[in-house]
């Protein structure tokens, strides 16, 4: 399906975050999951009634909801599995962990159609390739699967699951993985789309139902689509200079969720973007898959 432009961005409530990241949609609850990593915030949005509830925690990066109730978030150096119910504490247990390390923190993750998780970790001044991209496997074992990375970003899979796309922001491409759904195998990785001389850095991804992967150009202002042959298709401008991430919800995956950064603006830009931080909706046309709604599946 094309893109119906143009496409028009409005707020979703009134939060304005400082690094908003990571959004992901629980279909069954009418409700965005999405982050504020620097002020280490989990946001639940209902988003029909523009309802935001917010819980503070030790750190988080991304969160998704789990098999059997929960949600998993992943912060710092580890994976964990926090309640949700009433009285029940988001303080949690360790579902996985890599040795701590100064300067580098877990960024981005995602769960694949079989409900493993993924999860990127970074150098916190953005400059050296010290961090790697992990997979889960059973018994909570975070397996390197992608070294040397220095942003670990958008990740997500083609409608079929034999696809796997990945951002390392800095290097300024999406790259591309044959998948194995059956052993969660990621190889022969090669540049799906090369970004290098567009305006930003790709961020937080997502795939369509057409099998089009929709990148946050950060810095970039828009999100750009891309063919799955790896061809631009439409570029969406945004009335914000910092979107991070994006995620199809809502009624038929028909409305596309952006989240955004206000970290770093100056007065002046601050005051040419007042919805810097804020959570946007667009409805650009193309849907989203419901593969975007997994649930984690925590094995022993």
């Amino acid at each position: 399906m094309d893109v119906r432009m143009p496409v028009t961005a409005e707020p979703v409530g009134d939060v304005v975050a400082e690094l908003g990241e990571g959004p992901y949609w629980l279909a069954e609850d009418d409700c965005l999951l999405w982050v504020d990593i620097s002020r280490r915030l989990l946001h639940m949005t209902r988003v029909q009634r523009a309802e935001t509830s917010t819980v503070e925690l030790d750190e988080v990066s991304a969160a998704f909801p789990a098999v059997g109730g929960g949600v998993v978030t992943a912060g710092g150096h580890r994976l964990m599995l926090r309640a949700t119910g009433p009285g029940e504490r988001w303080a949690g247990r360790p579902v996985a962990a890599v040795p701590a390390r100064d300067g580098i923190r877990f960024n981005d993750a995602a769960v694949d159609p079989a409900g493993r998780v993924w999860v990127g970790s970074m150098d916190i001044n953005e400059k050296e390739p010290i961090g790697t991209l992990y997979r889960l496997d059973s018994g909570g074992t975070l397996t390197p699967v992608v070294k040397g990375v220095t942003v670990s970003n958008g990740l997500g899979w083609s409608p079929d699951g034999t696809s796997m796309y990945y951002n390392d922001s800095p290097t300024g491409r999406i790259d591309m993985f044959d998948y194995d759904q059956a052993t969660g195998e990621a190889f022969q990785r090669r540049v799906f789309a090369d970004l290098s001389t567009a305006d930003g850095v790709p961020d937080g991804l997502t795939v369509d139902a057409d099998g089009c992967v929709w990148v946050a150009m950060h810095d970039g202002g828009a999100l750009r689509r891309f063919t799955p042959s790896g061809k631009l298709d439409a570029v969406v401008p945004l009335p914000v200079s910092k979107p991070t991430s994006c995620a199809f919800g809502g009624p038929g995956l028909a409305e596309l969720y952006v989240t955004t950064a206000s970290r770093g603006l100056t007065d002046a830009q601050r005051s040419a973007e007042p919805l810097a931080g804020r959570l946007l909706r667009l409805r650009p046309g193309p849907v989203g898959l419901p593969s975007t709604t997994a649930r984690v599946v925590i094995t022993g």
